[in-house]
Order: C-alpha cells, then sequence, then structure tokens
C-alpha cells in the first residue's frame, strides 16, 4: 500500500539528490527519510534508489514512481482544500425536498438567509409530500425532508425512530369557507356545523386525517373535489363549490378571493419538522441549512 507521504518523501530525494538534503527539505531527520524510503520500496517490491558516491539515482520503477507522484499529490492537496472549503461553509451543496405550503413560505425565507451568510453552499428544491418525501430521504434522494405529520403520541410511536427530528412549528387547520356561506361571519364554529356541506380535500394524508376529524364528530365529508394544489382548493371554495379545512401555511402564500377563513374546533394542528439521517446531521451545509428552516419558522 504505497502512503501519500512516502511519496512526497521519494520526490523530495529526487530533486535534491540525497536522503540529507531531503532531510532539510521536508524538516525532519535523515534517519526518517531512509526509514520512509525503505518503506515505500517495501510496499513497491522492488528498489526505488541506487546510491551513487553521496548522491541517490533512481532507478527505472523510481523514475515511474516520481512521474506519477506529482499528479497524485496535486489531486490529494485539491481534494483537501475542496474538503476544507466544505467543511468551512465556502462550499456545499444541500438537495432539499419540501411539501408545498412549505416551499412556498418557510423554504424561501430560510434559503435566502443560507445564501447571504453562506454564499458558497449550493441547494436543490424538489417538491414532495410525507410519507414519500421522507422515503426520499431513506433512500438517499435528498439530505433533508421538510416534513409535516398529524396524530397523538401513539400515531407517532417509531415513525421517525432514524432520522434526527428538528422540531419547526405547529401548524394549526382553519376553515375555508365561500364568503357568501352562512357561517362566512362566525368567529369560530365546530366542524360538525359544516356536517351537510360539500368538501374539497387537499392531499391524502390531509385528506385521510379530515375524514377521521369529521367521523370524530359524528358525521362522514362528502368530499366532491380533492387535489393536492392549495391554491386549487382556495379556488373551489372561492367559486362557492364547497368548504375546507387547510393548514394556516397555506394560506399565508396564497389570497383567498371569495372565501372567508374562519376557525374550527375542535382544533387540529399538524406537526412541521425538517428531518435528516444522523451521518447527515454533521455537514456543515446540512447543519447549516437545518438551523435557518428554525429561524424562519421562528418568525
Amino acid at each position: 500500500m504505497i502512503e501519500a507521504r512516502h511519496l512526497r518523501v521519494l520526490r523530495a530525494v529526487a530533486t535534491t539528490g540525497s536522503f540529507s538534503a531531503a532531510a532539510r527539505a521536508l524538516g525532519c531527520t535523515q534517519p526518517a527519510v531512509s526509514q520512509q524510503m525503505k518503506a515505500l520500496e517495501t510496499s513497491a517490491g522492488t528498489p526505488l534508489l541506487i546510491r551513487a558516491g553521496r548522491e541517490m539515482r533512481l532507478t527505472q520503477a523510481g523514475e515511474v514512481l516520481v512521474r506519477h507522484a506529482s499528479g497524485i499529490l496535486a489531486g490529494l492537496t485539491a481534494a483537501e482544500e475542496e474538503i476544507a472549503a466544505i467543511a468551512g461553509l465556502r462550499a456545499g451543496r444541500v438537495r432539499l425536498v419540501s411539501f408545498p405550503s412549505g416551499s412556498s413560505t418557510l423554504v424561501p425565507t430560510a434559503l435566502a438567509a443560507l445564501r447571504a451568510a453562506h454564499p458558497g453552499t449550493q441547494v436543490s428544491l424538489v417538491d414532495a409530500e410525507p410519507p414519500r418525501s421522507v422515503e426520499m430521504l431513506r433512500e438517499g434522494d435528498c439530505d433533508i425532508a421538510l416534513a409535516f405529520r398529524y396524530g397523538g403520541a401513539a400515531e407517532r410511536e417509531g415513525e421517525w425512530d432514524d432520522l434526527i427530528v428538528r422540531p419547526l412549528l405547529s401548524d394549526r387547520l382553519v376553515g375555508l369557507v365561500p364568503e357568501g356561506h352562512r357561517l362566512a361571519g362566525a368567529g369560530a364554529v365546530a366542524i360538525g356545523d359544516l356536517a351537510g356541506d360539500p368538501w374539497i380535500a387537499g392531499c391524502p394524508r390531509c385528506r385521510r386525517q379530515l375524514v377521521e376529524v369529521c367521523e370524530e364528530a359524528g358525521f362522514t365529508p362528502r368530499i366532491d373535489f380533492a387535489t393536492d394544489d392549495y391554491p386549487a382548493v382556495i379556488g373551489l371554495v372561492g367559486a362557492g363549490l364547497g368548504v375546507a379545512v387547510l393548514p394556516e401555511l397555506a394560506l399565508e402564500s396564497v389570497r383567498p378571493k371569495g372565501a372567508r377563513a374562519i376557525t374550527v374546533d375542535p382544533p387540529v394542528v399538524r406537526e412541521i419538522v425538517a428531518l435528516t439521517l444522523p451521518d447527515l446531521s454533521q455537514v456543515p451545509a446540512v447543519a447549516a441549512t437545518l438551523d435557518q428552516l428554525a429561524l424562519a419558522a421562528s418568525r
């Protein structure tokens, strides 16, 4: 096994012509140079130097190794500098996947702050809802997954035990009704008061949560439309085609034209988190991105 430190010694001997001169150039002792050259010749399995008077001359194998040493050592130096840049956040790459309402609210603020603090760090963004986003993280297709989940402790137990979970915020669901709806002026309504209305549902996980909440209130919602696109949900409600419950984050970046937001009881909250793998959490660029997501969520 040829080591880089041995190659540096060989190149110094070839350049200076002797062990003593190489030792001075490298800042070490002559016996240390001699020992490292013996170790290198043992690894190579053939003599690399021939003593000629007070000077050392390369064998044919030594000439080959010196010729390649420059490229090898240059490549190692470049790798070391690149790694140092990543460790110092002068460079780096983060692959982020987020659900749409997170992409339009938390992510822009976080990435703008990250770019201002560490302009050499590059971030790519892909939209995906959980559980697909969590699968992408476990499969190595991203470094951070912005995700959410509903339910109590029993439903959450063991779900993300293999991941680093960075809690960000609690996102309450609000009701959305057409402006001409009989309850549009109400401050708060029980979800059972909407039992007779047609419903517009969101993503599969949100849809499942809606059905569970409605069934706990004693009715099964009549879902006329279902779409993962929150602006489409808001547009359908605004057109008078039904009612919906949406996360507050979804309303932050879309003006609900023709629709009115109302408080719905009992309150339903989804937990917004940033997820990563334990090893990835030690990568400086990933850690910095997690920090900026947490700061964006706290504002």
